[in-house]
């Protein structure tokens, strides 16, 4: 298990080397750059505008700028300065980050809380008005986009005041107790995290109820029913940690999805995490915050799919990764 988790470190290298050439080759392709906006600024002089361009090194060619961005984050793990807020790119999205995973688990909670059970019902219960439900749900929520089912939670935000609209923290958040922050930050994170889990929910729980169905009908399964034992006892004890393996393989990848998915909602919700902090950056042509914010979604995504090989090796004994 050392080994392999060692050689998927080692594979990473060159996977986000080249992340990190194409973020830069787009950017740099992409015209006009940070300065020149604030060369529009006539409260700014171009003798300011030239120094920072020589200080930033955007006088060098594009190969020189992403030498040296590459000498600073492997030497020195420094992702650069951000040109519009004026602190160092690793600061911002620190922050940044941390709201974006606080989003992802509070999603994956809603997903996974939720799907399991309710693929374990609908499984139970083929057939029935229950199953039929359920069905109809997952149908529904998987034909409504992310974006879509975001903008009809924020309108009933908007509409019944159940909700705050946006943001992460009320106005007088500093004057509550820490149980009242805690509630106030929970009650912003609701509808965030339930337009980013609700749409994996559906899928989960019908991959939940197909996984269940297909080891309910093996042969350990009904030489467990011959001998008499409870149907509880058979679905619960026997079958469903069987079932559960292809779905532990899910959770890692969930995660990665979650993540993508936190991005549109933090957008629609105005939640400051790491999809809102990167658009930002993208619209003001902050290059190097572009640049950090990419790689950073990026490890994610494969820390997320690490998760899944590993959680199923333990799962399963039979799989060897060595």
């Amino acid at each position: 298990m050392r080994t392999y988790v060692l050689r998927r470190v080692l594979q990473t290298i060159p996977l986000l080397l080249g992340i990190s050439f194409l973020s830069f080759l787009l950017l740099y392709l992409a015209p006009g750059d940070f300065l020149n906006t604030m060369a529009e600024n006539p409260a700014i002089s171009a003798e300011t505008i030239e120094a920072m361009r020589r200080r930033f090194g955007l006088d060098q060619p594009w190969y020189v700028q992403y030498g040296l961005y590459l000498r600073n984050l492997l030497l020195d793990f420094d992702f650069g300065e951000s040109f519009s807020r004026h602190q160092p790119v690793f600061t911002v999205i620190s922050e940044g980050l941390g709201n974006t995973l606080m989003l992802a688990a509070a999603s994956a909670i809603v997903t996974w809380a939720l799907a399991v059970p309710l693929g374990v019902i609908a499984a139970v219960r083929q057939h029935s008005w229950v199953d039929k439900l359920l069905s109809v749900f997952a149908f529904v929520w998987l034909s409504i986009p992310e974006i879509l089912s975001g903008l009809l939670l924020l309108m009933l935000a908007a509409r019944t005041g159940w909700f705050p609209v946006g943001g992460m923290r009320s106005i007088d958040y500093d004057d509550l107790t820490p149980l009242g922050q805690a509630l106030d930050l929970l009650w912003h994170l609701a509808l965030p995290a339930l337009a980013v889990g609700l749409v994996p929910l559906a899928s989960r729980m019908r991959q939940m109820r197909a996984s269940l169905l297909d080891v309910l009908r093996l042969d350990f399964v009904t030489t467990a029913r011959a001998k008499g034992l409870d149907e509880r006892v058979v679905v619960f004890k026997h079958a469903l940690r069987n079932a559960l393996n292809p779905m532990i393989t899910l959770f890692g990848y969930t995660l990665g999805a979650l993540v993508s998915g936190s991005f549109i909602a933090e957008i629609i919700f105005s939640w400051p995490g790491l999809g809102r902090l990167t658009l930002d950056a993208i619209l003001s042509q902050d290059q190097y915050l572009v640049m950090g914010s990419v790689l950073m979604a990026s490890v994610v995504l494969i820390l997320g799919n690490l998760v899944a090989d590993l959680l199923l090796a333990i799962a399963d004994p039979r799989i060897s990764y060595d």
